[in-house]
């Protein structure tokens, strides 16, 4: 199966002209120009909580990635490893909550437009908050292209899309969720490894923890159906691929901050897709392997204009939640969407 390639297209009004410090993360700072051998702090099994969206009284697993460091990118010698993965750096990160799955169809279907009335008996402050974000209606196609729904991954959602079910999941529950950045996803998918993948370099294994092309039948799974990683996440290698916060840069690693980087997208398109899918070669499910989205997500979408809310063409593409451990406060938060939705 050939390597996708994707090529970049600008969205006119995204234009940021300054680094904000916002939610823990840190821009404008120098390169790391040693990379060094780092220590990873272990997870104790406990160390996780369950949170209930109101009035529908559905749940989802919230696992503890700890503060650390860590060696991004992958080295010379990484078989089939490509050059926007380099040059490695260290890279420090904040302690954040992660989902232990990819977000399932049954908890991303509650953000749908007709799934508004289910909320009515919010309190007031709650329902007004979330009647003030705009929600998608039922995509052209079924998104899931008869793969799956409930218990399965939510796939075909544009970066945008997933970023205001984000805002709706915060203001619903009180907690802010996001998408993880790119560091932050190689970190957690790594847990503490310097290999291939997160349980070792063997390809022979990756059936284990791993739903891609060779064992897929060309569709995807439940989440959860392969083993987890060592600090309980499943699904970080293959299943679906999993949208991040940041922009594409094939020279990212040049220049990157040492501590929580984050490039701030400033295009609509291309944005980092990280993981591979089931419709994944081994190669593309390494730790350290990079995908751009592009204008192909929505080729065939029939739309003038084409949706922002759903790409017709994605549905290997889906998220996974984040949440900081250190809560930003309300003002951040407001910040945070400000400059991630273009809002205001």
């Amino acid at each position: 199966m050939a390597t996708r390639a994707l090529k970049t297209n600008r969205f006119p009004s995204f234009i940021f002209s300054i680094c904000i410090i916002i939610v823990g993360f840190y821009s404008c700072k120098s390169t790391v120009s040693t990379v060094e051998k780092v220590e990873v702090k272990e997870i104790s099994a406990n160390e996780s909580f369950t949170e209930t969206i109101p009035v529908a009284n559905l749940t989802f697993d919230m696992v503890l990635v700890p503060e650390g460091k860590f060696i991004m990118g992958s080295p010379a010698s990484e078989l089939k490893r490509k050059e926007d993965e380099g040059p490695q750096n260290k890279v420090m990160v904040d302690a954040f909550w992660m989902g232990k799955y990819e977000v399932t169809w049954r908890i991303f279907e509650l953000f749908f437009k007709q799934n508004q009335p289910l909320f009515d008996s919010l309190e007031a402050d709650k329902l007004s908050a979330i009647d003030a974000i705009t929600r998608p209606s039922p995509p052209y196609e079924d998104p899931s292209y008869g793969m799956g729904k409930d218990d399965f991954p939510a796939v075909s959602m544009s970066a945008y899309s997933a970023l205001v079910f984000c805002k709706w999941l915060s203001e619903i529950t009180g907690r802010f969720y996001r998408l993880p950045t790119e560091a932050e996803w190689e970190y957690a998918a790594r847990a503490g490894s310097v290999t291939k993948y997160g349980f070792g370099d063997s390809e022979e294994d990756l059936a284990k923890y791993a739903v891609y092309y060779k064992n897929s039948n060309s569709k995807y799974a439940k989440v959860g159906s392969k083993l987890p990683n060592k600090w309980g996440l499943h699904d970080m290698h293959g299943n679906v691929a999993e949208w991040t916060l940041d922009e594409y840069k094939a020279d990212t690693y040049a220049a990157m901050d040492e501590k929580n980087p984050w490039i701030i997208p400033t295009v609509f398109h291309p944005r980092v897709i990280r993981g591979g899918s089931w419709d994944d070669d081994a190669e593309g499910l390494r730790s350290a392997a990079r995908m751009a989205s592009s204008v192909k997500l929505q080729k065939r979408d029939p739309q003038i204009p084409k949706s922002f809310w759903w790409f017709t063409d994605s549905n290997f593409v889906g998220m996974r939640l984040v949440s900081p451990k250190e809560q930003p406060s309300q003002e951040e938060q407001k910040k945070f969407w400000q400059m991630v939705l273009d809002e205001g």
